[in-house]
């Protein structure tokens, strides 16, 4: 009855008055999946069948950052939103259509083995990840505490290398900090997660209370994370004013603002590639309202909000929902953040150590002329 039906699903879609573009490709949409069904030479369960499209929908918006999260993703995203997942500890993204790094976390497996921001990842496990989903690729990397995984990276000026690493628990410590000399205060922030606002309000409060006459706030190799937390970060480093706007696409503007009075601290920023999403947008707010210098090389680019919609109890959709603007109506987007200053890190051949740090050195420099 049912094979009848969508057999004569023109008819069908005429009777009701549906002619609608939607209404044909709906119809069009379980005919194929009945057709699988009964004439596909094997068994298909129907929940593969209904995965694979929303999976297809998903795939077909063209959006790195648009995601279908099955009930293993779903459940290693709200960890690593509240703070720790199993992993190699690497964030990854598609850029331009490669699958690459933007950036490690630190102390992980992956910061560890050397892998670093703008590595491309060729291979996962032996497979190649050329046309592979960015949600496939996340799921081939993750995976249970002290299992195996081997990554093979492309970085530029060096032929492809195979790295093996086990993976862990990762606990992310998103805030640090310490006191600099000349009563400099450091904060490094590793990525943008629910706790992240609260702890780096605290750790300036310490620095304050230590006699902090001036900040170096560290967002390098900081993929991103929680709007709302790089707005409360922001909110203690510009002006009374716009941090950044959240535009969707029928036009709404939704403002996020500081309440600070005056900005008391003299501060540098370090950025680099791997700065991403909602470092940019700390990074984007206090170069838009002069509250501080960039220093580093251009941000990655990410200037797209998502959200998470829940389509059951175990799985959902990242969505992309908005695009966000700086304080001067910049999208930078696939673009990125230019630094007032530009620092570009030595290279560091492999088998020797790192070298010294002088996009650090140059923020010390810059940020002692201004006490």
């Amino acid at each position: 009855m049912l094979v009848t039906f969508l057999l004569t699903s023109g008819a069908f879609i005429y009777l009701l008055g549906l002619k609608t573009p939607d209404a044909v490709g709906t119809v069009k949409l379980f005919r194929a999946m009945q057709l699988i069904k009964t004439r596909y030479v094997e068994e298909v369960p129907a929940d593969q069948l209904m995965t694979g499209a929303i999976k297809g929908m998903v795939n077909s918006l063209g959006d790195p950052h648009s995601i279908y999260m099955d009930a293993n993703m779903y459940k290693e995203f709200m960890i690593q939103t509240e703070g720790s997942f199993g992993g190699v500890g690497i964030v990854i993204g598609v850029k331009d259509k490669v699958l690459t790094v933007i950036a490690p976390v630190e102390g992980t497996p992956g910061e560890k083995a050397g892998i670093k921001s703008g590595d491309q990842i060729i291979k996962i496990d032996g497979q190649e990840t050329k046309n592979m989903a960015l949600d496939e690729a996340v799921g081939k990397i993750r995976g249970p505490e002290g299992t195996p995984v081997v990554l093979t990276i492309l970085r530029a000026g060096s032929e492809e290398k195979d790295y093996q690493l086990t993976r862990s628990n990762i606990q992310i410590k998103t805030v640090t900090g310490k006191m600099m000399e000349n009563q400099v205060g450091y904060i490094r922030i590793s990525m943008f997660n629910e706790n992240t606002g609260n702890d780096f309000i605290r750790k300036y409060q310490e620095l304050e209370q230590a006699g902090m006459k001036a900040l170096i706030l560290d967002l390098r190799d900081n993929p991103g994370g929680l709007l709302e937390e790089s707005v409360k970060v922001s909110g203690k480093l510009v002006p009374k004013g716009p941090i950044v706007s959240v535009i969707t696409r029928d036009g709404k503007r939704d403002v996020h603002s500081s309440t600070l009075e005056k900005v008391p601290y003299p501060a540098v920023v370090l950025v680099n590639g791997g700065s991403a999403s909602a470092s940019e947008i700390v990074a984007g707010a206090v170069q838009d309202t002069a509250s501080g210098t960039l220093v580093g090389t251009k941000t990655f680019g990410k200037g797209s909000v998502q959200t998470l919609l829940r389509l059951d109890m175990k799985t959902a959709i990242k969505l992309t929902i908005a695009k966000y603007y700086t304080p001067s109506d910049r999208s930078i987007n696939g673009t990125g953040i230019m630094p007032d200053v530009v620092v570009e890190m030595p290279a560091v051949q492999p088998g020797q150590p790192v070298g010294q740090d002088v996009q650090l050195d140059k923020a010390i420099e810059i940020i002692n002329t201004k006490l």
